[in-house]
């Protein structure tokens, strides 16, 4: 009984964490500088979500990437609606992060994972398929806005996830 107890309440937490990562998520995609609409922004939402990741790993983290797309297209539908993006975002931020020490290295090598599969590879060849520009033209748009944010992403994913560490009192 003590046990089911223990999972219960470890059940309880975990849903509530990650909701309010969702919600995080949801509230921080209000927050980004477009640079051309619908195909380059910055956005900070991924932030909350390799939080929930780091915190209670890969399936739940990309999990929560689909609920997060969900909530966010909902909200304010801009640009393709593309789940599978957020849940491989979540998904390998678990990877990289799920009670493992946060370090410079692993950040900076889960940050590149996300930017070489996600950012350079897989968006520009959605965006391809829907809007028909040539697939080159979004990939060299991709690679210099990520290039140019890669240091800032890299500085801004470590220090969430150090606060993270900190607040949850993991690891």
């Amino acid at each position: 009984m003590d046990n089911l107890l223990t999972q219960l309440s470890q059940s309880a937490k975990g849903l509530v964490g990650t909701s309010m990562f969702v919600a995080m998520s949801a509230a921080l995609s209000y927050f980004k500088i477009v640079l051309i609409p619908k195909t380059l922004e910055i956005g900070f939402s991924s932030l909350a979500l390799a939080a929930c990741a780091f915190t209670y790993g890969p399936v739940v983290g990309g999990l929560a990437g689909i609920i997060c797309d969900n909530v966010k297209y909902f909200l304010n539908p801009s640009g393709p609606y593309m789940p599978l993006f957020e849940f491989l975002t979540g998904f390998i931020y678990g990877l990289f992060f799920y009670k493992k020490k946060i370090t410079l290295p692993r950040v900076i090598l889960a940050r590149l994972t996300i930017v070489l599969l996600i950012n350079i590879v897989l968006t520009p060849l959605w965006l391809h398929l829907l809007y028909g520009k040539a697939y080159i033209v979004y990939v060299q748009a991709r690679i210099l806005k990520n290039i140019l944010m890669f240091p800032f992403d890299v500085f801004l994913l470590y220090t969430v996830l150090k606060a993270t560490k900190q607040a949850f009192h993991l690891n």
